[in-house]
């Protein structure tokens, strides 16, 4: 079963990651990959409660890796973590399958008791660079969370959401497709700018009436 687990996921970085040459330098090359496995130990001993083991295990992999996951989170099948330098996972944080995240992602919790407090990753959801997940909150099948983003409120299933707090974007194609860091291509589906050029509209249209009054003064 781990072996199955290993050659599924090693496959999925071959089809996902053009980067990714052969098989075996995904297996010795790529610390994301490296960083699940150890999870994969660790989180056999934190079941079975030998905790110290667990993360003394988990700690290792950290070293190795710079990938920080605790043993008591739940990762899905075929788990993508790009450069993966600075992730951090938290210990009641749930991924589910075909997800992939980049660099310096956290999904963190925001509550001191020992309760369900980090985010439950729905399939196929890809997480940006440097993007934050904070909090017992629910993203949907098939999200797009963009680089950098704040996430601290449930996501809708298909959604993609940018910016600080994290705000939902129009997704302009019907069929789901990769977005690198998570993070559409076009600009114009920044909510921030439509926002700005909504206020240049209505400035625009307030100097044309200011200046049209002015007119009929003088007149």
């Amino acid at each position: 079963m781990a072996l199955m687990f290993l050659i599924e996921t090693v496959k999925a970085y071959r089809q996902r990651d053009p980067a990714a040459r052969s098989h075996l330098e995904v297996v010795f090359c790529y610390p994301g990959l490296h960083a699940v496995m150890f999870h994969g130990a660790s989180s056999f001993f934190w079941r079975h409660r030998w905790y110290t083991m667990a993360r003394f295990i988990s700690n290792i992999g950290r070293f190795l890796t710079g990938i920080e996951i605790h043993p008591g989170a739940k990762l899905g099948r075929r788990l993508i973590i790009d450069h993966g330098m600075g992730v951090v996972i938290g210990e009641t944080a749930v991924v589910g399958d075909d997800v992939y995240l980049y660099h310096q992602v956290t999904l963190g919790g925001t509550s001191a008791e020992s309760v369900k407090r980090h985010p439950t990753v729905g399939n196929n959801v890809i997480v940006g660079a440097g993007a934050k997940v904070l909090g017992a909150i629910e993203i949907g099948d098939g999200a797009r969370i963009g680089a950098n983003a704040v996430v601290i409120a449930p996501v809708p299933a298909g959604t993609t959401v940018v910016g600080i707090p994290a705000r939902p974007v129009d997704r302009e194609h019907a069929k789901p497709r990769f977005d690198a860091y998570g993070t559409p291509a076009d600009p114009c589906l920044d909510p921030l700018l439509q926002e700005i050029d909504g206020l240049r509209s209505e400035l625009t249209d307030l100097e044309n009436r200011i200046a049209r009054i002015a007119r009929e003064r003088i007149f």
